[in-house]
C-alpha cells in the first residue's frame, strides 16, 4: 500500500539563470544585478558535478526528525567525541525510528549555544569533526542550520570590521547611535545598536539578538555571495535539509519594522531556486517565530520554503492540556489553509528554544495567555520578554521543558504528568505535516535549574547535557518517567512510520466531537485507507460518540487504548489517545 509522493521537477540551467536574474534585479537593482549573477554562477560552477541531482520524493510517512545538540549526550570517556556518542545512541537506542536528524549548530561558536558562529566552515573541535557529521548523514537525512542573519563578534569577519580591512569591513550595518530605530520589530529587549571599539573609534552596529551576535549587511552583495558559498559547502558535506535561522530579520530598511521585508522573501526564493536546480529534493525550512499568518507567508507561492515550523502548536497544546479544553485547538486546526503543492508543516512541541507565545496572538484572549504564563512559572518555568515598538516589553517565550510544562492543570500539579505529556506528543505526531521531536522530549527531561545557574541564561533550562552513563540507568529502569516516555514514544514513532495515512500529503479533516476531545481524520489514501485520531485532553474519562458517517465503518485500534473500537460509544481514559484505522471496509 503506497503513499502519494511529490517529486520536484528540477530547474534547467536556463530557467535558474532567468529566475536568479529576476530576483537579483529586484533586490539589488538592474545596475548591480548582472555582475552579482555572474559571481553567483561562477561560484556554482565550482560545485558542478559534486551533487546527485536525480529527482527524488520530498517526503513520506517515514519522515520523522530528531532535534538535538551535538553534545546533548556525552560519554564519560574523554576519547569519545560527542558527535560519535550521538551516532552510537542513534544506532543503539533509536534504530528505525527517525529518518532525519537536526543537529543544532555544531560549528565554532562564542555564545547562544552555537547560534553565534565564529567560523561557518569549521566543526567545533569539542564536538568532533566533519567525518563524524558525515557518518551520521550516511544513516539519516542531515538537517543543518544556516545561521544567516548574524555572526559572532569573535568571527574573523568582525575582526576585519574592527580593523577596517577586507573582506569584513563592509559586512555589517553601522549607524549613528541617535538613529531612530523605534519601528524595528524586536525578539529581545536588549539595545538594537551596540557600541564597538574599532580603529576608527567607537562605532554602533546592528545586533538584533545580542551584543555578541552582529547582524550581517545583505545590502552588500559580497555578503550574499559569501553565504551562498557557505551553503554550498554544507550541501557538499551531505546536508539534506537546510534550516534558515532567524530569516525573517534578514533585510533591514530604516522606517520599516525590518521583518518579513520583500527583499528577504526574494532571497529565500533565490535559495529555493538554487536547490531546485542543483539539488532537487533537498528541503528548505524557515524558522520564523511569529504570528501564524506571517509564518505561512514563507511558503510563498510554493517557491520559498518546503516546510515552515508550526509555531502555534506548542503553546496551544499547553493551553489545551492544562485547561482540558480542546475548543481553541479544534477551531485553529480546522481553519488551517490548504497547503501549496510541495509544501508541508514541520510539527513540533519542543526545541532548543523556549515555547514561543507570539503565535497565540489573535487566537487566545489575553487573560488566557496571562494565566498560562503564570501557571508555567508555578511549574518552575520562566518568561522571556521582547521589546515592542511602543517601548514596552511583552512576553516572547516560556522557558521550561515541555515535560515539566505538563506537570498539572490550572488546578495545580497532579499525578497525570506522564499521560498528559504523552497525549501532547501523540497529537503532534498525528497532525498533517512532518514531526520533529526534541531529544529532551524523548527522555522526559525535567527543568535544568543547575544549567540556568551555570550559564545565567534562561534557555539553559531546556538544554540539559546528559552523561550517557547517567542516562542509561534511567532508560533501563522499568519505572522511571524517562523509561516510560522513551519506550512509549519510540513505539509510537515506529508505528507511525509504517502507516500510509501519516504521509504528509494525506488529507486531514478536523472533527468537533466534544469539548474535551481533540479528533481528526487522516485520509483517504489513494487506496481508500483512513485513520481516525482521538485524544482525551482532560483528566476525566470521556465517552465518545462518533459522527454518524463513521459509525458504520470497521475500525481497528493501532494503539490498543480502546477495548471495543467498533462500539457505538467509545470510552477513552484521561489523557489517552487512540489511532483507529479503516482500510476501506464498511
Amino acid at each position: 500500500m503506497g503513499a502519494r509522493e511529490y517529486t520536484v521537477s528540477p530547474l534547467s540551467e536556463d530557467a535558474f539563470t532567468d529566475r536568479a536574474r529576476t530576483l537579483l534585479e529586484y533586490v539589488y537593482g538592474e545596475e548591480r544585478s548582472e555582475s552579482i549573477l555572474r559571481r553567483l554562477l561562477q561560484l556554482i560552477d565550482g560545485y558542478r558535478g559534486h551533487f546527485d541531482n536525480t529527482p527524488r520524493p520530498l517526503w513520506s510517512e517515514k519522515s520523522q526528525f530528531l532535534i538535538t545538540y551535538g553534545d546533548t549526550i556525552k560519554s564519560a570517556d574523554a576519547e569519545i567525541f560527542p558527535l560519535d556518542e550521538l551516532y552510537r545512541f542513534l544506532n543503539e537506542r533509536l534504530a528505525d525510528t527517525f529518518s532525519a536528524v537536526h543537529i543544532l549548530p555544531f560549528f565554532s561558536w562564542s555564545s547562544d549555544d552555537g547560534f553565534s558562529i565564529k567560523h561557518y566552515r569549521e566543526v567545533s573541535p569539542d564536538l568532533g569533526g566533519w567525518s563524524d557529521v558525515r557518518r551520521i548523514a550516511e544513516g539519516h537525512n542531515l538537517m543543518v542550520d544556516l545561521v544567516i542573519n548574524h555572526v559572532s563578534r569573535e568571527s574573523l569577519w568582525f575582526a576585519d570590521y574592527i580593523a577596517g580591512t577586507q573582506p569584513g569591513r563592509d559586512y555589517f550595518i553601522e549607524l549613528p547611535p541617535e538613529t531612530n530605530v523605534s519601528l524595528v520589530t524586536r525578539p529581545r529587549n536588549t539595545p538594537l545598536l551596540v557600541p564597538v571599539s574599532t580603529r576608527r573609534g567607537t562605532r554602533h552596529v546592528w545586533a538584533t539578538f545580542s551584543e555578541d551576535q552582529i547582524d550581517l549587511n545583505f545590502d552588500n552583495p559580497d555578503v550574499l555571495i559569501e553565504m551562498f558559498g557557505v551553503l554550498l559547502g554544507y550541501l557538499e558535506q551531505g546536508t539534506r535539509i537546510v534550516r534558515l535561522d532567524a530569516i525573517a530579520f534578514l533585510w533591514k530598511e530604516l522606517g520599516t519594522p525590518c521583518i518579513h521585508l520583500p527583499q528577504t522573501h526574494a532571497i529565500v526564493q533565490l535559495i529555493r531556486a538554487l536547490f531546485d536546480y542543483l539539488v532537487p529534493g533537498v528541503l528548505l525550512i524557515t524558522e520564523t517565530n511569529v504570528p501564524h499568518h506571517e509564518n505561512l507567508s514563507y511558503f510563498g507561492d510554493g517557491d520559498e520554503a518546503h516546510m515552515v515550523y508550526q509555531f502555534t502548536l506548542p503553546p496551544l497544546l499547553v493551553h489545551t492540556l492544562t485547561t482540558g479544553d480542546a475548543g481553541p485547538l479544534t477551531e485553529w486546526a480546522a481553519t488551517l489553509p490548504p497547503l501549496p503543492p510541495g509544501c508541508t508543516y514541520f510539527n513540533f512541541t519542543a526545541s532548543h528554544d523556549g515555547i514561543g507565545v507570539r503565535a497565540l496572538e489573535g487566537l487566545l484572549p489575553e487573560h488566557d495567555i496571562s494565566q498560562m504564563l503564570e501557571l508555567m512559572k508555578r511549574f518552575g518555568g520562566h518568561v522571556s520578554m521582547k521589546s515592542s515598538p511602543d517601548g514596552t516589553d511583552s512576553p516572547y517565550e516560556i522557558n521550561i521543558t515541555y515535560f515539566d510544562a505538563m506537570k498539572g492543570t490550572r488546578k495545580g500539579e497532579d499525578p497525570w504528568q506522564i499521560g498528559r505529556f504523552l497525549c501532547s506528543q501523540t497529537i503532534m505526531l498525528g497532525l498533517q505535516g512532518i514531526p520533529g521531536m526534541y531529544l529532551h522530549s524523548l527522555t522526559a527531561s525535567a527543568n535544568d535549574y543547575n544549567g540556568v545557574q551555570h550559564t545565567g541564561k534562561l534557555r539553559s533550562i531546556n538544554r540539559r547535557k546528559w552523561q550517557r552513563d547517567q542516562l542509561e540507568p534511567l532508560l533501563d529502569s522499568p519505572t522511571t518517567p524517562t523509561r516510560i516516555v522513551f519506550d512509549t514514544l519510540t513505539k509510537r514513532l515506529q508505528l507511525r512510520r509504517e502507516e500510509p495515512c501519516f504521509h504528509p500529503d494525506t488529507p486531514q479533516k478536523i472533527l468537533d466531537i466534544a469539548p474535551q476531545v481533540f479528533a481528526f481524520l487522516r485520509g483517504p489514501t489513494s487506496e481508500g485507507r483512513k485513520l481516525l485520531a482521538l485524544h482525551n485532553v482532560s483528566d476525566q474519562p470521556q465517552v465518545i460518540i462518533l459522527p454518524e458517517a463513521l459509525q458504520h465503518e470497521y475500525w481497528r485500534d493501532l494503539t490498543d487504548n480502546l477495548s471495543e473500537p467498533n462500539a457505538t460509544q467509545l470510552l477513552l481514559k484521561p489523557y489517552r489517545s487512540a489511532w483507529l484505522v479503516n482500510d476501506g471496509r464498511p
